[in-house]
């Protein structure tokens, strides 16, 4: 109100917005994911509303400036002049940083020259390592498994192991009994494919069992400061730890 809300023209109110409205406590990406907000918005010409509120607050005077707070999308008039947005990035201290953006300017048109040049190909480079990963009911169904796609690999020379391991991680059904095999070429991942259809595994050819225990959740208020914040706040406070491990 007192840096951005004095000497405005009528009707033309500094509108304010914010990225916790729409993503929550966003810690240290609150500046960078403010700067992409309104990188958004000016790209749509549209200001976005401010979300999970109906009025402003009642503890702010705002009578002493022209700040409206955005409980409505409104189109993002630029009134002769580009567009610009002022963002602060908060933390526990204060203001950690502000920033203020502007629309870049638009290119001219241009008459096409000619017919367009074609872009060169581009080439996937080339992976470290790919992974097949496979899984079953049990872990005879997982051999099976490494036997099938074995003899599915070792018949087709031409299929790309990259290919192979998109397949196998993205169309298929994922069961409790797994295993992986990695390598760095086909041959080192049928070495290791050979190996779990084999029933023994070595360091490339690795098994094991999902865990279906129950999953709980710690909240630890502002966020976790320090790494071990929430299982301090376990071991401080035994009502805590007896509601936390009864759920």
């Amino acid at each position: 109100l007192a840096t951005y809300g004095q000497e405005r023209p009528d009707g033309r109110p500094l509108y304010l917005g914010s990225l916790k409205s729409n993503i929550g406590h966003s810690q240290a990406a609150a500046g960078v994911g403010s700067v992409i907000k309104m990188i958004e918005a000016m790209r749509h010409e549209v200001l976005p509303r401010t979300l999970h509120v109906d009025a402003p607050s009642p503890h702010v005077d705002w009578e002493t400036g022209a700040v409206e707070l955005l409980t409505e999308a409104r189109e993002w008039e630029t009134y002769g002049r580009p567009r610009r947005a002022a963002v602060s990035s908060f933390g526990i201290s204060g203001t950690n940083a502000h920033v203020v953006i502007e629309q870049a300017e638009q290119p001219e048109p241009t008459e096409p020259t000619g017919r367009p040049e074609q872009p060169e190909p581009v080439s996937a480079a080339p992976l470290p390592a790919v992974p097949w990963v496979l899984s079953g009911r049990t872990p005879e169904a997982v051999t099976g498994q490494a036997q099938r796609l074995l003899s599915f690999v070792e018949s087709r020379p031409e299929a790309a192991p990259a290919d192979i391991g998109l397949s196998l991680a993205v169309s298929r059904s994922q069961f409790d009994h797994r295993a992986t095999v990695v390598g760095a070429d086909r041959e080192e991942l049928l070495a290791g494919l050979r190996t779990l259809a084999s029933g023994a595994t070595k360091q490339t050819a690795v098994r094991d069992t999902r865990q279906t225990g129950k999953t709980a959740f710690l909240f630890t208020g502002q966020g976790a400061q320090r790494t071990g914040m929430g299982m301090d706040l376990y071991h401080t406070f035994p009502a805590y730890a007896h509601a936390f491990d009864t759920i």
